[in-house]
């Protein structure tokens, strides 16, 4: 039984590994001027490249696939936290209008300073973002107290995310016309325009998240089988929730400051990476969503950029396409379950 259920993990993890490995591959090579994989590998060596091919590669390709890589981890791995935390399986930094907060405060940093003149840096921008994502949190959490029933707490989220995208779109009264067009494409949720200064920056952030969550595994396992089985292995729950709360908040933060708002990853990954995996342990489950949720906006990012060519759709109309279904199967999942 062990055995098998070691072997169903190991074979998750390569096929999530070589999904992911394929559409690198495919998101550099597809695209308005299409590039095989032997100009690829000039352009990575520099040897006998063209110099047009050797900037798309190194200049547009190549740091918006990373961007997109490190940033699909963050969400799925932000909404794994989430559901966790509140013990709700639709939990996620969009439905709880996490994002939405998120959202406001950047459009703020966006309009007002940057309409004076004072240049916001990447950290600025991150921290605009994750103030927006922790007030958004902290709201749920008093919501949480108050209110039992799953539908409500999320009714409650998305509430909160209709104040915050109002109180966004009377920022957007006050800019400038070329800040709304910036605000208005950001908004939309996008991986176009990443350089490989701000994929250092993701990188940083994100990594440094990623080593916190995972040596967080041994205390969340705990917490997930009850708060009197944690207590009873001594672990500081207090700490642990305010953890998950800053953790979440950052995680969810980069993704708003470098692309926006997008939707349904957060939510849908996890769940796919249990069915796929057959377990819900933290030891697994941490990289399984990381590369889960790579995968999945890998995924939607090359359909974004390829199904309207030269159009580019936004990345949160391709997320919530299929990622929308993946909630309602887990209500009605939940609906059936409770019947039985």
């Amino acid at each position: 039984m062990e055995e098998n259920r070691i072997k169903r993990q190991v074979s998750a993890f390569i096929l999530l590994g070589m999904g992911v490995l394929v559409f690198v591959i495919l998101n550099i090579c597809i695209g308005s001027v299409k590039i095989s994989l032997s100009e690829i590998r000039s352009a990575l060596t520099g040897r006998g490249s063209e110099e047009t091919m050797a900037r798309i590669v190194w200049d547009i390709r190549l740091p918006r696939t990373a961007a997109v890589l490190v940033l699909g981890g963050a969400l799925a791995l932000s909404g794994y936290l989430l559901q966790t935390f509140f013990n709700n399986p639709i939990a996620g930094p969009f439905v709880l209008g996490i994002s939405s907060g998120a959202k406001m405060v950047v459009a703020l940093t966006m309009v007002f300073f940057m309409g004076r003149a004072v240049r916001v840096t990447q950290t600025g921008m991150i921290f605009a973002a994750f103030l927006g994502a922790v007030l958004s949190m902290g709201f749920v959490l008093v919501l949480s107290r108050r209110v039992n029933s799953m539908s409500m707490l999320v009714v409650s989220g998305v509430m909160i995310g209709y104040i915050c995208s109002a109180v966004t779109e009377l920022v957007v009264t006050f800019a400038s016309d070329a800040q709304i067009v910036n605000l208005h494409n950001w908004s939309r949720g996008s991986f176009s325009g990443m350089t490989w200064e701000n994929v250092r920056m993701i990188v940083v952030v994100v990594g440094a998240a990623f080593l916190l969550v995972f040596c967080l595994s041994k205390p969340l396992g705990a917490y997930r089988l009850g708060e009197s089985y944690a207590r009873s292995l001594g672990v500081n729950l207090r700490l642990l929730r305010v953890e998950l709360v800053i953790l979440s908040s950052i995680l969810s933060a980069c993704v708003v400051a470098f692309a926006g708002p997008i939707s349904f990853v957060g939510i849908a990954t996890p769940h796919l990476v249990k069915k796929l995996f057959g377990t819900a342990k933290p030891l697994s489950m941490i990289p399984a969503c990381f590369l889960g949720g790579s995968l999945f906006c890998l995924f939607c990012d090359l359909l974004a950029r390829t199904m309207l060519a030269p159009a580019e759709l936004s990345i949160s109309t391709v997320t919530a396409i299929f990622g929308a279904p993946v909630v309602l199967w887990i209500m009605t999942e939940r609906k059936r379950e409770r019947a039985g």
